[in-house]
């Protein structure tokens, strides 16, 4: 029996010889048979192998039509279109004839020819000059951001200088206390930042922790603590019943009485008359045997901190000395108080307190209203600060 090996078709299953290319009865193409040369595509004519294909896919990320794809080498890749442009500010966008972007630089023409003006998202209003003095005003260091004082012209952590436009904005900000007789206040020392300026432009001026002058962190400073007010052309101050009161800064050589207090240095004081005499007999006519006493026009005692008293010291003759060292009260370890400070003499029945001459100056407490003049130094609180007045033509 013969054997017949032939070539089976997939689609009409007729037997064909070997080597036949197709099936003579459908025609459809055998996998044994002659492999029919492929037809290669003419390459268009521009250097770049882009292929059109099959239609573009369209992206997942909504209804955008990919570019067709181009091939780099063995890669297919995908290129996605090109985002609309985006239009300048101040400027239109639309589309030429040739498909991209362009922008027009003037809305009112393209309003004419598209009917669209631009809006700018931009605010177009400059800062008035309010706004920029304000903003020079509580400048902040552009290197550190470090708020930067009034009155430095330097970052005080970088060393940054101050931006010339700054300054200039600073002095027209302040530009009113030119006005002759108006005033202002310079915080000198403090637990907070030092060299702040504070404007008296109003009438009356309190301060205190809840004033228009506020010192929130000083817990030495009262609520309402003092005022310092313009009357017939003058710069007053007045205490306002503080706990601690309010010390100016003395001149010189200044009367006072029993019963007053001042500062020197770091320490506070007070002044006493002379003390009464105990050496007398007790009601059973005993005498308590001590040292002889000797006879004293006045004493002076330490305050400290909550109102208790430290040392003491009663004058022997009619003057007592307070310094640094070689005096009668002596603090050595106080570096605000001089060598020698201040004293307190007596001299015709008269207390009288005289600064000598020291770096730090020695302030009386007020009892009533006074006048101050430019250059006076207050205390309030832990704050000292300077008066500056502007000289009346």
């Amino acid at each position: 029996m013969a054997i017949v090996i032939g070539v089976v078709c997939g689609r009409c299953d007729r037997y064909s010889a070997m080597g036949s290319a197709q099936v003579c009865s459908c025609g459809g193409q055998l996998a044994l048979g002659a492999a029919a040369k492929p037809q290669v595509p003419r390459p268009p004519a521009r250097s770049e192998s882009i292929q059109a294909g099959p239609p573009a896919p369209v992206s997942i990320f909504g209804n955008e039509v990919l570019k067709p794809r181009r091939t780099v080498g063995s890669l297919v890749a995908a290129v996605p279109p090109a985002p609309p442009a985006t239009p300048t500010r101040g400027a239109t966008a639309h589309a030429n004839p040739g498909g991209s972007a362009v922008s027009s630089p003037n809305p009112v023409e393209e309003e004419a020819t598209t009917g669209v003006r631009a809006v700018s998202s931009f605010p177009s209003d400059k800062p008035s000059q309010e706004e920029l003095m304000e903003q020079a005003r509580n400048y902040v260091c552009r290197s550190c951001s470090t708020p930067v004082p009034i009155a430095h012209k330097f970052c005080g952590r970088c060393g940054a200088a101050i931006p010339p436009d700054i300054l200039n904005f600073r002095t027209q900000f302040f530009g009113q206390l030119q006005t002759p007789g108006r005033a202002k206040l310079i915080l000198i020392r403090g637990e907070g930042v030092e060299g702040l300026v504070y404007q008296l432009s109003a009438e009356q001026h309190v301060l205190g922790r809840n004033g228009q002058i506020s010192f929130p962190d000083d817990p030495f400073v009262s609520p309402r603590h003092a005022n310092i007010f313009y009357r017939g052309g003058k710069l007053v101050v007045r205490d306002e019943g503080s706990m601690n009161g309010v010390y100016w800064r003395v001149h010189g050589s200044v009367e006072v009485s029993p019963g007053e207090s001042f500062l020197a240095g770091e320490q506070l004081f007070r002044i006493d008359g002379s003390p009464r005499p105990n050496d007398g007999p007790a009601p059973d006519g005993t005498y308590f045997y001590t040292s002889p006493k000797h006879q004293t026009q006045f004493k002076l005692s330490q305050v400290l901190e909550g109102g208790t008293f430290g040392m003491a010291v009663c004058a022997r003759g009619n003057v007592l000395q307070i310094g640094r060292e070689g005096c009668d009260l002596n603090f050595a370890s106080d570096l605000y108080m001089s060598a020698a400070h201040c004293k307190l003499e007596e001299a015709g029945g008269k207390l009288t307190l005289t600064d000598l001459g020291s770096r730090n100056g020695t302030y009386l407490r007020l009892k009533q209203e006074r006048e101050l003049t430019n250059g006076d130094y207050l205390f309030i609180g832990r704050k000292l600060l300077r008066v500056e007045i502007t000289a009346p033509n």
